[in-house]
């Protein structure tokens, strides 16, 4: 999940003004479940950092029935949430999905296999996707598989980003099939050191994020390109940024590999005018 300086954020303006406070309540909402678990610190956190994350997130369920049920919240996030539940029957199951998607950060630091992370990525990338498509609005209903497609393509753009940081705080979000597969050992992804084994685990996880913005493609039903215009920015967004990791042959164990506000700015630009053009076309 992301802040509102970042990549999101500048897919979210081209929405008509209640749409854009209605994805950012739901934005704010997620960010702070996210929260929860990212500030108990992984797998060098301590019992009572565990303890007090896992409060938390009892708390963000409490507060999402409050939303559900028309009470108000004791947070500002759930507040400002709850007007737009019923005025865009916001699916309250993404929302669940998404703070169970979160406590197993809290209960894990590894993964076993790709489909054990794929289940990871529905919960915490393309649930939301699910929420947000809400507000956008569709005719379509393929374009609920385009957002749980675009969702994974996404997260694992994140975890190839976001690699180094996750090791120093314990978690490793590569499958450990996948690390076997390639002969890499943690102790190798912890040096920091682009072997040719290396190279090899974090360009075939690259590619399989590529194959789901392909996904994503295909499954975006044509009638409603316009009306997720937001999505396709943050898409080509993301698939820019995750072209930057491999222009950089992955030097992501101690750079924050980041797109810049100009450049972020030019791809919501260019898609916006790709998506009117294609539409007006149709």
């Amino acid at each position: 999940m992301a802040r509102r300086d970042t990549n999101f954020y500048y897919s979210f303006v081209v929405l008509p003004a209640d749409k854009r406070a209605a994805i950012l309540a739901v934005w704010d909402f997620c960010r702070a479940v996210d929260d929860a678990v990212d500030e108990a610190g992984g797998g060098t956190s301590t019992p009572e950092r565990q303890a007090a994350a896992a409060t938390e997130i009892a708390k963000w369920r409490r507060e999402l029935a409050r939303c559900y049920a028309g009470r108000t919240a004791e947070t500002t996030q759930a507040n400002a949430l709850a007007p737009w539940v019923a005025k865009f029957n916001l699916p309250r199951q993404a929302f669940e999905d998404v703070i169970d998607g979160v406590e197993m950060d809290l209960a894990r630091c590894r993964w076993a296999t790709f489909d054990e992370l794929y289940e990871y990525c529905l919960r915490v990338a393309s649930a939301v996707g699910l929420i947000c498509i809400e507000i956008f609005g569709y005719r379509d209903a393929g374009c609920r598989q385009y957002a749980i497609d675009l969702g994974v393509a996404l997260q694992l753009t994140n975890i190839l980003r976001d690699l180094g940081k996750d090791l120093r705080s314990g978690r490793i979000y590569l499958p450990q099939e996948d690390l076997a597969r390639f002969d890499v050992c943690e102790d190798d992804l912890r040096a920091g050191r682009m072997t040719n084994c290396v190279r090899a685990l974090v360009d075939w996880q690259a590619r399989r994020a590529h194959e789901y913005y392909a996904r994503a493609d295909k499954t975006l039903p044509r009638e409603d390109a316009r009306s997720m215009v937001a999505a396709r920015i943050m898409g080509a967004i993301y698939r820019d940024l995750l072209r930057k990791i491999e222009r950089s042959d992955y030097a992501v164990f101690d750079t924050a590999i980041r797109l810049s506000r100009p450049q972020k700015a030019f791809i919501a630009g260019r898609t916006w005018l790709e998506t009117m053009a294609r539409t007006r076309k149709s």
